[in-house]
């Protein structure tokens, strides 16, 4: 498709797969060390670093799935069997997380490792393939944002399903304190992993009209395992020599590291630094996914404006700023105590649930133009490399992409759970209000989720003002590419 405007049907799709994930990673990211540490009880030190252990095989699962889809060869294509093949083992694992059968804490550790594990294996499969589709689905520039807009817009969509589902239906279900109630946990996972599975399969189906347009593999001979290792390692030597792509890399890294710690700790935060119970968590929760859902949309006529790269730093910075920004204020008693309130109509509400909404929904507005850009600017790079090397290897760049996004939950889990070690942070269902911690152990505790991981933010923003790939010159790479296309098929005519 690549002389032709991608369809709505085919974004619409394309974003949906994006869903199942945005649930997916609410489960791993915002509820699972919570629930090991707060309502089974497990050291938060062994959950954060039982979910974060699965960091590198993830990295390992994550350059498999990418080089042997870029080289894989069917009538569906090079990516869509992953796709087909991965909704039904995700979903499994993905409910096995939170029906753990042993109960010591060893026992614990030892299944959330597994499970973890295997969960995201199974991620790997569909997520790599997926979000390589985009970039061989089309070369417009203005066609190939908006795919990256539709999939970050129905990311939301999922993380926003995912809380509305646990907070409003199961939690009330399940009776008071569902945070804290293991059944509540159980029957959201059950749900969720059915969404899960209907989204990914919707998404491989809805898109399969683009098979026959899409880049096909060179046929290569049969190979051992041991060349299939060594070729790998080839892929991703070869795509780490790309400087506009290390150091997109590493600054979206930081940048999700922080994501990843701040969304571990957030229902913390909530539960024990701002005190809000069960009736105001989800105004506070959603207000992020909201704000980013609509910054989605605004993206694309942004990056016309001011350029990718500014949005992207932009959204970086804004991510960090509205971090720290309210913690901060707490530290020095410049932000509203959590027993002040404010009567909207008829209704009471905590003045600290209100500013926290606009806060969030502020911070999701802008952070959008970073994660819809990154997505975009890492095809760009695809576009530069298939220049300078003649290859197109979307699947391995894409790996280091899948990588990155997922160390959301992985590497940010794993700082999460040993800073609350550090700061002794108590366990354990009956560890449910402020009275219940120490008060200079929540002062730790909102020192670690403000200022410090904010940090990390602003550290980001140097390595994305080391990208060089303008506008400019990627337009010209284009017209190259489809010079040599043009060029081969002449050839193979001529033959």
């Amino acid at each position: 498709m690549q002389g032709k405007r991608v369809g709505f049907n085919i974004k619409l799709a394309y974003g949906l797969g994006q869903a199942g994930e945005g649930m997916f990673s609410i489960g791993l990211s915002f509820f699972l060390l919570f629930y090991y540490s707060q309502v089974l009880g497990l050291s938060p030190g062994l959950a954060g670093s039982a979910i974060g252990i699965a960091v590198m095989i993830d990295a390992a699962s994550d350059i498999v799935a990418g080089s042997v889809s870029d080289h894989w060869q069917s009538r569906l294509g090079r990516r869509h069997p992953f796709m087909y093949a991965s909704f039904l083992p995700l979903s499994f694992t993905f409910v096995m997380l939170f029906f753990p059968l042993v109960e010591s804490e060893m026992g614990l550790f030892i299944w959330l490792t597994i499970f973890t594990n295997a969960a995201r294996t199974m991620m790997s499969l569909y997520h790599v393939p997926h979000i390589a589709l985009a970039a061989e689905i089309t070369t417009n520039v203005d066609d190939r944002s908006a795919l990256v807009a539709y999939r970050q817009f129905f990311s939301q969509i999922g993380s926003l399903v995912g809380l509305i589902f646990f907070f409003l239906i199961f939690s009330p279900l399940l009776g008071e304190g569902g945070r804290f109630n293991e059944n509540a946990y159980k029957a959201w996972a059950l749900c969720i992993a059915f969404l899960i599975a209907v989204t990914i399969f919707w998404s491989a189906w809805g898109t399969r009209a683009v098979i026959p347009y899409l880049p096909k593999a060179e046929r290569l001979e049969t190979i051992s395992i041991i060349a299939v290792c060594v070729r790998l390692l080839s892929d991703f030597q070869e795509v780490a020599k790309n400087r506009n792509f290390r150091f997109l890399f590493t600054g979206i890294l930081i940048v999700y590291i922080m994501v990843g710690v701040t969304w571990t700790l957030d229902l913390y935060m909530i539960s024990y630094f701002w005190e809000l119970d069960d009736t105001f968590v989800l105004p506070v929760v959603i207000a992020f996914a909201v704000g980013n859902a609509i910054g989605t949309f605004l993206s694309v006529k942004l990056f016309s404006v001011f350029g990718k790269k500014a949005c992207l730093i932009a959204g970086a910075l804004a991510y960090a700023f509205f971090q720290t920004f309210p913690v901060a204020l707490r530290l020095v008693e410049w932000f509203p105590e959590n027993d002040n309130l404010i009567v909207i109509g008829s209704v009471t509400f905590p003045l600290v649930m209100i500013s926290l909404v606009l806060i969030k929904l502020l911070q999701g507005l802008v952070t959008a133009q970073a994660q819809v850009a990154f997505g975009s600017m890492i095809a760009d790079v695809c576009d530069e490399h298939e220049y300078l090397s003649n290859r197109r290897q979307e699947g391995a760049f894409f790996a280091a992409l899948s990588f990155s996004s997922k160390s959301t939950y992985g590497l940010g889990a794993v700082l999460a759970g040993l800073s609350l070690e550090f700061i002794n942070w108590p366990t354990g269902p009956e560890i449910r209000t402020t009275t219940d911690v120490a008060p200079e152990t929540i002062v730790n505790l909102g020192i670690l989720a403000g200022p410090f991981i904010g940090l990390l933010g602003f550290l980001s923003l140097w390595f994305f003002a080391q990208y060089r790939l303008t506008p400019m010159r990627h337009k010209k790479i284009l017209a190259i590419i489809e010079a040599r296309g043009l060029s081969h098929l002449n050839d193979v005519k001529n033959s």
